[in-house]
Order: structure tokens, then C-alpha cells, then sequence
């Protein structure tokens, strides 16, 4: 599925949600989802600055392609990087510099989160970005 799919297929998920409410009860479904994240790789160096509550960021690079990991220790923020990570990992650094994000605002992701939490969703996004450029 290439990005363009993959963030269409939120698009039309979120979108099967009227009420806000709904809308985070399937983000933090998207968090429980996420697979294990060692205590030893919650390190300084892989927490995102910015964030209101914890979150850890890792990848690896696998042939070519950057497999993120994440936790958090807030419920919604997990949710929030698994969105992400679920959307831009196993995919390029330049598949992901491509991306200019907007779907984080076409699920009113961002207008719907209280300023600190979206401050946050800002800082996860510029880390993936930063990572991405790094392995250019």
C-alpha cells in the first residue's frame, strides 16, 4: 500500500466516527496495538522533546526502508504515535519527506486535541521528519 492509500485508508476510518468521543476511543485502541517497547530503550536520547507526556521514539533501518518503534505513558499520545508510526513506518526516508503530513488536519487530528497534546502531535511529527532526513 503506498502512503497515499495508507493515509486515505485513515482518512476514510476516522471519518466512520461523528462524534470526537468515538474518535479517541479508536486512538487508543491504535496504542494498544503497538508492539513492545523495551524499558532499557527508554532513554534520554530517544524521548521526543516537547511532549507533554513521555514518548519514546526508535527506528531501524531494514533494506532501505525505516521500521519505528514507540511508547508512551499517556493512554491518547500513545495513540497518536501509533497513528503515526503506523503511516510512515517501513517506508523510505524520502517516502516520508514526501509526505507534507496534512492528514494529522484532514481527521481534525489537530484542532481537536488541547494545545499541549498538539504541541506534542507538532514535535512526533518533526522527529519522524528529522529521522527521515538523516537517512537520506
Amino acid at each position: 500500500m503506498t502512503l497515499i492509500e495508507a493515509e486515505n485508508a485513515i482518512i476514510e476510518e476516522f471519518s466512520m466516527y461523528e462524534e470526537w468521543l468515538d474518535k479517541y476511543e479508536y486512538l487508543i485502541e491504535l496504542g494498544k496495538s503497538l508492539k513492545d517497547y523495551p524499558e532499557d530503550a527508554k532513554t534520554e536520547e530517544k524521548l521526543i522533546k516537547g511532549c507533554q507526556s513521555r514518548v519514546w521514539l526508535d527506528y531501524k533501518m531494514e533494506n532501505g526502508k525505516i521500521v519505528f518503534n514507540a511508547d508512551s505513558d499517556a493512554i491518547i499520545t500513545k495513540g497518536i504515535i501509533s497513528l503515526l508510526i503506523g503511516l510512515y513506518s517501513g517506508r523510505s526516508a524520502q517516502e516520508i519527506l514526501s509526505s507534507d503530513f496534512s492528514v494529522v488536519e484532514k481527521i481534525g487530528l489537530k484542532e481537536n486535541l488541547s494545545p499541549t497534546r498538539a504541541n506534542g502531535l507538532v514535535s512526533m511529527i518533526a522527529k519522524i521528519r528529522e529521522i527521515a532526513t538523516l537517512n537520506m
